[in-house]
């Protein structure tokens, strides 16, 4: 199809109507794959774009939240994509190696306090 069909498609009504008469199917809506595919290749390119726009705006929001981080680098060196996603990564299993520690130290010392781990009181 020409654009100019296309246009010309896209601006045509998909059911004629007469006052006297019941609605009857035009072309238009047998080509209704063609419109939908049509449609579909029209998106594509604007929904690529806003996926790229949020996997972006999530990086540097990674990026600033990992300003430290940043810190410790090279400060002229442009870092990628890629490397910001593994310093993030970096981070978060240290941050989780951390919280692991504190957990064990405090489930040790609340068992070391608990009476439940002595041995329990017999009189006999």
């Amino acid at each position: 199809m020409k654009p100019a069909e296309i246009r010309f498609s896209l601006q045509r009504p998909l059911q004629h109507r007469h006052p006297d008469m019941a609605p009857t199917i035009t072309t238009a809506m047998t080509n209704s794959q063609e419109h939908l595919t049509l449609t579909h290749k029209l998106r594509k390119p604007q929904v690529e774009k806003l996926r790229r726009e949020r996997i972006n705006s999530s990086i540097e929001q990674l990026k600033s939240l990992l300003g430290p981080e940043f810190l410790k680098q090279e400060p002229d060196s442009k870092l990628e994509k890629a490397d910001i996603l593994e310093m993030t990564v970096c981070v978060l299993r240290r941050l989780q190696q951390q919280n692991q520690a504190v957990h064990k130290v405090q489930t040790s010392n609340i068992k070391e306090k608990s009476p439940v781990n002595s041995a329990p009181w017999r009189p006999w």
